[in-house]
C-alpha cells in the first residue's frame, strides 16, 4: 500500500500495531481500521450507514496518525487516521478521530479539522467515540451539527461498530473464512475492558436534581438546563438500548421516529422537552424487525416507575371481549408476569382500564365488568416496575432499564402475534341453471 502524495506522515492500519502500552486510543483504532480495509463485508456496511457504496471493484485502504503536507505542527492537530475508498479513478476520503473511554469529542478539534479537509479535498470527517448518535449523518455534538462548514461529519458510536461487527458475523454474510475469524477476533478485542470500549452507562448530574425538583412539586421551566441536559442523556441511551436489543435479537433494531424528528435533532429535543415538562417522562418507541407491534418504553418521574409493553389489536372474529383476552392469554407463555398487566382500549368514550395478568389468568371475565356490551378494541400489554429511590441515581436507572427492556421481550414481546384479517372465502353454493327441465322420465333435457 503506497501512501498518498498528499501525506508527510501516515502508516497503514494495522492488526497489530507496535504503539506505547499507553496508547489504548492508538491501538484500538489502528485494529478497527485494519479490520474494516481486509473485510470488505464489514466496510461496507460501516460506510453504507451514510449513503457510500463499496462496490465489487472497490479497494478500501486505511492509515493512521496522518499528517497533511503544508501542516505547521506535526504534533498538532493531527487526525487519527484516514480512509479512502477507491473505485476506478474514483477516490472518496474520510478523516478519522476516534475517542476511547470517557473522552469526548470536542467542537473545536472538529473545526480544525474541518479546514483541513477542505485545504486536501477530503470527502468529510468520521468521529467515533462511546457517545451515541440517532443516526451516523446526525451528530451527537449540537455545536457540531450547528456548525455552517461545508464539510459534513459523520459519527459511529464504538458500539454502533461493535453491533454492526455482531450480526455481520451472524448473519454468515462474510464468504472468507479466514475474515470471519478476523471478525470474531475484532468483536472479542472490542468487548475486553482493555479496548476502552463501553456503553451508555449513567445518567448526568441532571438527573438526580430533576428527580428531586420534580418531587418537591417543581414545575420544569421550558428552557430548563437540567432538562435539557437529561433528554440528551435519554437520547443517548435509547439508541444504546436499540443496539442492545440488535445484539440479543441478531437483527437491527430501530428508534421509530417521525421523519421529522430525523432529519432535524433539535426539532426531536424540542418537542421531546415539551413532553417532558407537561407529562414528566421520558418515552421511546423501537421497531423490532417482525416483532407484533414497536417496544413501547417509558420512565415516569412522577411515579418513580419504568414501563415496558406492546399494543395488540383485539381479534375482531370474535363476539365477546372475554373470548378476545382468552386469545390474548393463549400467546403468553410466561410464568415470571408479578410485574405484568393488561391495559383494555374500549371503543368510543369509553374509559380504557387496566388489570394484572394474575388476575385475568384467574379469571378472565373480569376484564367484562362494567362493560355491558362493550367489545375491547386493543390490548396494551406491559411490564410495570416501581423502582423507588433507584429511579433516581445515575447508574441504577440505567442498569435497570437495560435489564428490563430485554427481559421484557424475552418473557413475553417475542411470543406476541398481531390479529390479522382473515381474506375473505368463495361461498360454496350449488349453481341453479334456469333453462334445466326434465322429461316425464325424470332424465334432464
Amino acid at each position: 500500500m503506497t501512501r498518498p502524495d498528499y501525506l508527510i506522515q501516515g502508516e497503514p492500519a494495522r492488526l497489530f500495531p507496535v504503539l506505547s502500552t499507553t496508547s489504548k486510543e492508538g491501538r484500538t483504532t489502528s485494529i478497527f481500521l485494519a479490520c474494516m480495509a481486509l473485510v470488505r463485508e464489514f466496510g461496507s456496511e460501516l460506510l453504507g450507514s451514510f449513503g457510500q457504496r463499496v462496490g465489487v471493484r472497490s479497494n478500501i485502504e486505511a492509515y493512521t496518525e496522518v499528517v497533511f503536507k503544508g501542516s505547521n505542527d506535526l504534533g498538532k492537530d493531527r487526525p487519527d487516521g484516514l480512509i479512502i475508498l477507491k473505485t476506478g479513478s474514483r477516490e472518496w476520503r474520510a478523516m478519522v478521530e476516534a475517542k476511547v473511554g470517557s473522552n469526548l469529542i470536542t467542537p473545536d478539534q472538529i473545526e480544525k479539522y474541518r479546514v483541513i479537509a477542505k485545504e486536501n479535498k477530503i470527502d468529510c470527517v468520521i468521529t467515533i467515540s462511546n457517545q451515541f448518535a440517532t443516526t451516523p449523518t446526525n451528530h451527537p455534538v449540537e455545536d457540531v451539527r450547528k456548525s455552517r462548514s461545508k464539510i459534513p461529519v459523520y459519527h459511529w458510536s464504538w458500539m454502533f461498530i461493535r453491533t454492526a461487527a455482531d450480526l455481520l458475523v451472524g448473519s454468515e454474510e462474510i464468504e472468507d473464512q479466514n475474515q470471519k475469524i478476523l471478525m470474531d477476533e475484532l468483536i472479542r478485542f472490542l468487548t475486553h475492558e482493555s479496548a476502552g470500549i463501553k456503553g451508555f452507562e449513567r445518567m448526568p448530574p441532571e438527573w438526580s436534581e430533576l428527580n428531586k425538583h420534580v418531587s418537591a412539586g417543581g414545575k420544569i421551566l421550558l428552557k430548563s438546563p437540567e432538562a435539557t441536559a437529561v433528554i440528551d442523556a435519554w437520547h443517548q441511551e435509547t439508541k444504546d438500548l436499540s443496539l442492545i436489543l440488535s445484539r440479543h435479537t441478531e437483527t437491527t433494531v430501530h428508534q421509530k421516529l417521525s421523519r421529522k424528528h430525523l432529519n432535524d435533532p433539535n426539532e426531536r429535543q424540542k418537542e421531546e422537552l415539551s413532553h417532558l415538562r407537561e407529562e414528566h417522562s421520558l418515552a421511546v418507541a423501537l421497531e423490532i424487525p417482525d416483532a407484533a407491534a414497536t417496544l413501547d418504553v417509558s420512565a415516569s418521574i412522577d411515579r418513580r416507575t419504568i414501563e415496558v409493553g406492546m399494543t395488540l389489536r383485539a381479534p375482531e372474529d370474535k363476539k365477546s371481549s372475554k373470548a378476545r383476552l382468552n386469545w390474548l392469554l393463549r400467546q403468553i407463555k410466561s410464568e415470571n408476569v408479578q410485574d405484568t398487566y393488561v391495559r383494555f382500549n374500549w371503543p368510543g368514550r369509553s374509559e380504557n382500564t387496566t388489570h394484572s395478568l394474575v388476575e385475568l389468568r384467574d379469571d378472565p371475565s373480569i376484564c367484562e365488568k362494567d362493560k355491558g356490551n362493550l367489545q375491547v378494541a386493543s390490548f396494551h400489554v406491559y411490564n410495570a416496575k416501581r423502582l423507588g429511590v433507584k429511579f433516581t441515581q445515575q447508574t441504577n436507572f440505567i442498569s435497570e432499564l437495560e435489564t428490563l427492556v430485554p427481559e421484557f421481550y424475552r418473557e413475553i414481546g417475542q411470543e406476541l402475534s398481531q390479529w390479522r384479517k382473515p381474506p375473505p372465502r368463495i361461498i360454496d353454493t350449488k349453481p341453479v341453471h334456469e333453462t334445466e327441465s326434465t322429461d316425464e322420465d325424470g332424465d334432464f333435457s
